[in-house]
């Protein structure tokens, strides 16, 4: 997928004077769900990313199975920033490597983050499970948020909610990552669960 186009994107390189809270939030997810195009689509600011092409070395290593036109992995993390509620709060998105070798890294990323956006394909639900259980290792709340590719299956969210074995109260909503609005909805969807965690109250008010 490729990211939103940067004449879509705000000439925004500064914090709006407004800004009452910053949070770090991590994009997290398998190898090839789209988190390195879901933080170029939402970034303010030119996104900072860290890939390399995908080698020979990659063969029998990384899973390319669905994604034939895949010729770049993030090896470090990808960066961006988005404000929100009227520029009150600074979102600072860190996106994960997708391949369990960088796992180290994971660990480093969610370090400190108020949440993360766990993005899945319906086409590989199980490849988010290594994610989700770092992720509840480490008492960091998400929002799983379907990746819609246009080949891909689409299944009742209850389906895909029981096959993840998510709880009730867990986010669970889609987004075409190439769309900045859904991408943001699906920021949004996170906030107002932290909200009822009370993470980020009275700074965010859920949607009535």
């Amino acid at each position: 997928m490729d990211s939103a186009k940067s004449s879509d994107r705000p000439a925004l390189s500064y914090l709006a004077p407004g800004v009452t809270r910053s949070a770090k939030i991590v994009v997290a997810g398998a190898f090839g769900v789209g988190k390195t195009t879901f933080v170029g689509s939402v970034s303010e600011v030119a996104p900072l990313r860290m890939e390399e092409p995908i080698t020979e070395a990659s063969v029998g290593v990384d899973d390319l199975r669905g994604k034939p036109h895949k010729t770049a992995t993030t090896v470090a993390m990808d960066f961006g920033r988005i404000h929100l509620l009227g520029d009150r709060l600074v979102l600072y998105l860190f996106g994960t490597p997708g391949q369990t070798r960088f796992r180290p890294l994971w660990q480093g990323l969610t370090e400190g983050a108020l949440g993360a956006v766990v993005l899945a394909d319906a086409r590989d639900l199980d490849g988010c499970h290594e994610v989700l259980g770092l992720l509840e290792d480490q008492n960091t709340p998400y929002a799983v948020v379907i990746n819609v590719f246009p080949d891909a299956p689409r299944y009742p969210l209850h389906e895909i909610r029981q096959a993840l074995a998510l709880d009730d109260d867990t986010p669970l909503t889609e987004c075409d990552a190439r769309d900045r609005r859904s991408c943001v909805y699906a920021l949004i969807t996170l906030l107002e669960y932290l909200t009822t965690r009370q993470a980020l109250a009275p700074l965010v008010e859920p949607r009535s």
